[in-house]
C-alpha cells in the first residue's frame, strides 16, 4: 500500500507539474514584432507566423512598423514598445546604426530583444533569428554564372545599407569573383521605389552592343515582378531576371517564364520560432540579459538561428505554388 501510495503522489505530482506548464502563459504576457515595409507580403507572412504562435501560447501578439522604408519611424515605435514594458521584442534591424540605440535602450530596461530577417550585430540583442544571407546570395550567384555562361553584364537590385540585403550583394560578389567575363554595370537603390525600379530597368533595356544588360537580379521581394514587366515590355526575351522571395506574383512569373528563378526564405518560421524564443527568455531569463552570448562558449543561446533557403526555378515552382495553396 506504501508503495502504491507514493507511486499515486508522484503521478499527481507530475500532473501538477503538466497543468502548471499549460498555465504558465495568459493573455498579460505581450510580445511585439516591429518592421518596416509592413504591407509587403513578406511581411505579412513573417507577422503570420508571429501571430499564429502567439494563439497557440495563448499570449498577446503586438504587430507594429512602417508601411515604407523608414528606419528612423521604426526607432520611434521600438521606442514606443519599450515604453510599453512588453515581455519582449522581436525586431528587423533595417539600418543597424538607427536600431542600436534602441535596441541597447530595451535590453537595458531588462527587455529581451531578438534580430530577424535582418541584424544588428554590433547591438545588445540577445541573438539573430533569419537567413544566413551571405549564403543565400552565393546560392543565387552560382544559378546566375551558370546561366550567363560566365559572361554578360549584370544590373541588381537593392535596399543599400540594409544589413541582409548587403550580405546577399557580398554572396553574389563571392560567387562571381571566378568569373571575371561577369560584370556587375550598376546596383539600383531601390528603397522599396517600383517606380524608379522599372523606370531604370527601362533605361537599362534601350542599351545595345557590349554596353547590353543580360541579367536584372532583384535581392529584395518588392522589385523583381516590376523589373520583369520593365524587360518583357520592351521585347527582353533575350535577358532574364532573378528575383527574391516567394511571393505569388514572383511564382506566377517564373512558371510564365518571365523570371529565372528566385531565393525562397521562411518567413512565417521566423516570425513563429521568434516569439517561442521571447517567450522562453521571458519565463526562463538568464542571469545577464545584455550578455555577449558571441564569446561566451557556455551560452545558453546561440549567436545566429538559420531558418534556412533554397533556390526555386521552373524545375520546382509547382512545389512551392502548391504549399502556398494550402498555407
Amino acid at each position: 500500500m506504501k508503495g502504491t501510495k507514493a507511486v499515486a503522489l508522484a503521478l499527481a505530482g507530475l500532473g501538477l507539474m503538466f497543468t502548471s506548464g499549460c498555465d504558465r502563459h495568459n493573455k498579460k504576457e505581450v510580445f511585439y514584432l516591429i518592421s518596416v515595409n509592413s504591407s509587403m507580403g513578406y511581411w505579412q507572412t513573417l507577422a503570420s507566423g508571429f501571430n499564429k504562435a502567439a494563439a497557440d501560447y495563448k499570449v498577446t501578439a503586438r504587430v507594429v512598423g512602417t508601411e515604407n522604408y523608414d528606419p528612423q519611424g521604426e526607432l520611434a515605435e521600438l521606442q514606443k514598445a519599450v515604453a510599453a514594458k512588453p515581455g519582449g521584442i522581436l525586431v528587423q534591424a533595417s539600418d543597424a546604426a538607427v536600431l542600436k540605440p534602441g535596441i541597447d535602450a530595451a535590453i537595458a530596461a531588462g527587455i529581451p530583444v531578438i534580430t530577424v530577417d535582418s541584424d544588428a550585430e554590433n547591438s545588445r540583442r540577445m541573438y539573430f533569428i533569419g537567413t544566413n544571407n551571405l549564403e543565400a546570395g552565393r546560392l543565387g550567384g552560382r544559378h546566375l554564372a551558370q546561366k550567363l555562361g560566365g559572361k554578360g553584364n549584370v544590373v541588381f537590385y537593392s535596399f543599400m545599407g540594409q544589413p541582409n540585403i548587403d550580405d546577399r550583394l557580398q554572396g553574389f560578389r563571392d560567387s562571381l569573383s571566378t568569373h571575371p567575363g561577369i560584370n556587375i554595370v550598376e546596383v539600383v537603390d531601390v528603397k522599396a521605389d517600383k517606380n524608379a525600379a522599372f523606370d531604370r530597368t527601362q533605361q537599362f533595356m534601350a542599351l545595345t552592343g557590349p554596353k547590353k544588360i543580360d541579367a536584372f537580379v532583384s535581392l529584395e521581394a518588392t522589385s523583381g515582378k516590376i523589373v520583369a514587366d520593365a524587360v518583357k515590355r520592351a521585347n527582353g526575351s533575350d535577358r532574364f531576371v532573378m528575383g527574391w522571395d516567394i511571393s505569388q506574383d514572383t511564382l506566377d512569373e517564373i512558371k510564365a517564364g518571365t523570371i529565372e528563378a528566385t531565393i525562397a526564405q521562411k518567413p512565417f518560421t521566423m516570425g513563429y520560432i521568434g516569439l517561442k524564443a521571447l517567450d522562453e527568455v521571458f519565463h526562463n531569463p538568464p542571469a545577464q540579459l545584455g550578455k555577449d552570448n558571441a564569446v561566451d562558449s557556455f551560452s545558453h543561446y546561440p549567436e545566429f538561428v538559420d531558418t534556412g533557403t533554397s533556390l526555386v526555378d521552373k524545375n520546382n515552382v509547382d512545389a512551392y505554388i502548391a504549399a502556398a495553396a494550402v498555407k
